[in-house]
């Protein structure tokens, strides 16, 4: 088959987005040696990913979570509220707690990758993304089905969660969040329910197992 311009035109163009330059360095080598991918840019911080997003408009973005300047979800969250964008994004992370790949996903994510992931499974990933399909590796997409067994917390109960993590007292909760004690009663009965937790200190071990709270 006879190269054409139009085989050039075919190729993915995907922009790297992570503030580790090793990690940038070990997916560029992953993903050069394909002829049907080409890295257009690579990014360091989250706005420095948006801004190179609106000048080169590549088919994918390849995004890691926690950056600094702007994480990853607002970058996910800021270029897939743009209308008209075509930009498909990769989400990659050394995490994979249910919160997190509810988040990314929810906010428009293609897929979600760890950073751990074989360099085949990351290409593939590419791939089908640029075709517009999604892609969760069979772990994440096992995580995810466990997590949507389960009742989802609402805004405050989500809220009030940290303040649980610190030990705070109901009365002390409702200070903060400017509420009655009761409702915090409340709040923090649902919370137990929903985790299957006996006590606030099994609700916050559960909670932090799956990524719904930061561990301290």
């Amino acid at each position: 088959m006879k190269n054409s311009p139009d085989a050039m035109t075919q190729q993915i163009r995907i922009i790297l987005a992570d503030d580790h330059p090793v990690v940038r360095q070990g997916l560029a080598t992953i993903l050069k040696s394909q002829k049907d991918i080409k890295i257009v840019a690579e990014a360091v911080d989250g706005e420095d990913a948006c801004e190179l997003c609106d000048q080169l408009s590549p088919d994918v973005l390849l995004l890691d979570l926690r950056m600094p300047k702007k994480d990853g979800l607002q970058v996910l969250t800021e270029l897939m509220s743009r209308r008209g964008s075509k930009l498909r994004i990769i989400v990659m992370t050394v995490y994979e707690t249910e919160a997190d790949i509810r988040q990314v996903l929810k906010a428009g994510a293609k897929a979600f990758l760890v950073k751990a992931a074989h360099p085949q499974q990351i290409r593939e990933a590419v791939r089908r993304v640029a075709r517009g399909e999604t892609f969760l590796p069979p772990e994440i997409g096992f995580k995810l089905a466990e997590s949507m067994s389960h009742p989802e917390l609402s805004n405050r109960e989500t809220e009030i969660l940290p303040y649980l993590a610190r030990g705070k007292s109901n009365k002390e909760i409702g200070r903060a969040l400017f509420i009655g004690e009761g409702t915090v009663k409340h709040h923090v009965k649902s919370i137990l329910r929903k985790l299957g937790a006996i006590g606030r200190t099994e609700a916050i071990a559960i909670a932090s197992r799956r990524g719904l709270v930061r561990a301290s």
